[in-house]
């Protein structure tokens, strides 16, 4: 299979022919991928059957673009170049999730290839590097060309399953003078969104969030709201200050809007999976353990739960009334208590 060698100062600009394993045979030409239709009647539509979209990483990274936010220094760039390293190698993504492996490609247009040899040696942990992992340090930007080598690589990897840009803003190019901000936003997504819609491939574009928080995480997005609205999913990690070192907010088109909450693991360097609700892991010990008893046991009381978890009787009733006035557990005329189900 054709494959693109790390780009270096001392080499020529993408696009870049590929160099053959040394007993692999001449390449055929690729047939061009052929354009999906794009009008349609009522009734054929309905009459229609069309694939499950392929998934990256199934419940998280599906075909089309995926923007990948958060703030600076949380982990942005362990999480992607792991989940690179796991779909390439087929090995399960966050720990738990599996995945089918297939070609990967990994544009670290922040990284040298130093510092990208040390974070790979730290995830794979002695395991051996795959083949189909494809690694770039340099990337035209997507208006001058991105796309069309994008495009290029994707074709003769006809059976890709994730492409990773990080970050985007290296790609995305300058703004038109006098064109509006949100459609400028839209604009940058279309390019890369254009090209993963032709190859069904799941594409994700790691960019920034505003230093400013707000309760919606769509709108912590740096930029206007014409980035989330041309990408097919946004997902947005944030730190917390419980027992999860991040929360994955997540919300798109084929995905459901969700929660999850994992951990960092510095050995490693790692993202894991942690089971359970992300509200057990963010709200600290105690109320974790006291949410997670009563989950497990509806109608538990609290000298029940103090009894069960070893927790102290009287900081349990009172932790669990200030749950109750929280909303994070209801409780009936016997004081027996429930999680609601909102929570």
């Amino acid at each position: 299979m054709p494959r693109l060698r790390v780009v270096g100062d001392d080499e020529p600009p993408w696009p870049i022919e590929p160099t053959p394993e040394p007993d692999e045979p001449p390449q055929t030409p690729v047939a061009a991928v052929p354009r999906p239709r794009t009008v349609w009647n009522a009734a054929d539509l309905m009459a229609a059957d069309f694939p499950e979209p392929r998934w990256a990483v199934p419940g998280f990274f599906a075909e089309g673009v995926s923007l990948l936010a958060g703030p600076p220094k949380v982990g942005k760039s362990w999480l992607s170049l792991g989940l690179g390293l796991d779909v390439a190698a087929g090995r399960p993504a966050f720990g738990s999730v599996p995945v089918e492996a297939g070609p990967v490609l990994y544009l670290a247009l922040e990284d040298t290839p130093r510092r990208l040899k040390t974070r790979m040696g730290k995830l794979l942990a002695g395991r051996p590097a795959p083949r189909d992992l494809t690694i770039a340090t340099e990337f035209p930007a997507l208006p001058q060309g991105g796309a069309d080598a994008l495009d290029n690589w994707l074709t003769r990897n006809p059976d890709a399953r994730l492409v990773v840009i990080d970050v985007f803003a290296k790609v995305r190019g300058t703004s038109p003078p006098g064109v509006a901000a949100y459609d400028a936003d839209y604009a940058a997504i279309g390019y890369a969104k254009q090209v993963a819609d032709r190859h069904s491939v799941a594409t994700i574009l790691v960019h920034h969030v505003r230093k400013m928080g707000s309760d919606d995480f769509l709108a912590e997005v740096s930029g206007t709201n014409g980035l989330a609205g041309a990408a097919d999913a946004t997902l947005v990690l944030k730190r917390s200050r419980g027992k999860a070192d991040g929360v994955l907010h997540i919300t798109g088109r084929d995905v459901d809007e969700a929660e999850h909450a994992l951990s960092f693991q510095p050995e490693s360097g790692s993202w894991l999976l942690l089971d359970g609700p992300a509200g057990d892991h963010t709200i600290g010990d105690t109320r974790s353990t006291i949410l997670q008893h009563v989950r497990q046991h509806p109608g538990a009381r609290p000298k029940d739960i103090a009894t069960a978890t070893g927790l102290d009787y009287a900081n349990t009733r009172q932790t669990c009334a200030r749950m109750a006035k929280d909303g994070q557990l209801s409780t009936d005329s016997t004081g027996a208590y429930l999680v609601p189900e909102s929570v």
